[in-house]
């Protein structure tokens, strides 16, 4: 399932989802002291993530991670870690924990089977999740042209990590898998633009997720995906 909320403008869209998101770390720190989220890369969320780092929240008490990330150095300008960093982990929020998905040179079974151990002792289920969505209808790095995208969509795959080679885009990945990621107690989908808005329309009318990944969340009977989107 899904809601879909509009707004005039990103900035409009920026400031409601960073207090909407801020208020729900909020009541996680409340009821269990400490609160998780996992955010996507690329330019559309670098306002929100502005926003939400100005937050007045015990930021001390979150930890924040990404639903995917490339296997490039952190300095690397591909590199999500980064954008984190440089947008997010600003102003109030310096004061966050960061669980680094990327770690290490080597992207060895060793390093996914840590991982996998550590994400699921110690961040999950997420608090809240905001993810993307590619021209392809991807999202985290789950991607409808490559070979792991089965094992990316299993409802049933108890591994929280997966490494993904997609064919249509650049770099090595690792992702949190759909498994993971719907045992997420918030979920929304941010994003922006005409061209976008057109994606979500097909993803939207149609039912395969293995065409569109995204669909796997917008269509799920027991979860509700809230989509925020601005032109």
């Amino acid at each position: 399932m899904h809601q879909l909320t509009e707004f005039l403008t990103r900035n409009d869209l920026d400031v409601a989802l960073a207090k909407k998101v801020s208020q729900l770390l909020s009541e996680a720190i409340k009821l269990k002291g400490k609160a998780s989220i996992a955010v996507s890369g690329g330019s559309t969320p670098k306002g929100f993530f502005k926003v939400l780092s100005e937050r007045d929240l015990d930021w001390s008490k979150v930890t924040i991670t990404l639903a995917d990330e490339r296997w490039v150095a952190i300095d690397s300008q591909d590199s999500n870690t980064r954008l984190v960093h440089e947008n997010l982990l600003q102003n109030n929020a310096t004061a966050a924990k960061f669980f680094h998905l990327k770690q290490g040179e080597e992207f060895s079974d060793e390093t996914l089977n840590d991982l996998n151990i550590a994400a699921k002792t110690s961040l999950l289920p997420l608090d809240v999740l905001i993810l993307g969505m590619g021209e392809d209808g991807h999202t985290a790095s789950l991607f409808p042209c490559s070979d792991e995208i089965n094992v990316g969509l299993d409802e049933k795959n108890d591994a929280a990590l997966l490494k993904v080679q997609p064919k249509t885009a650049p770099h090595q990945r690792i992702s949190f898998t759909f498994a993971s990621l719907i045992t997420s107690k918030n979920i929304f989908l941010h994003s922006c633009g005409e061209a976008k808005k057109t994606v979500l329309t097909q993803a939207l009318k149609g039912e395969d997720p293995f065409e569109m990944p995204i669909r796997a969340f917008l269509h799920h009977p027991s979860l509700n995906t809230q989509i925020f989107w601005a032109p």
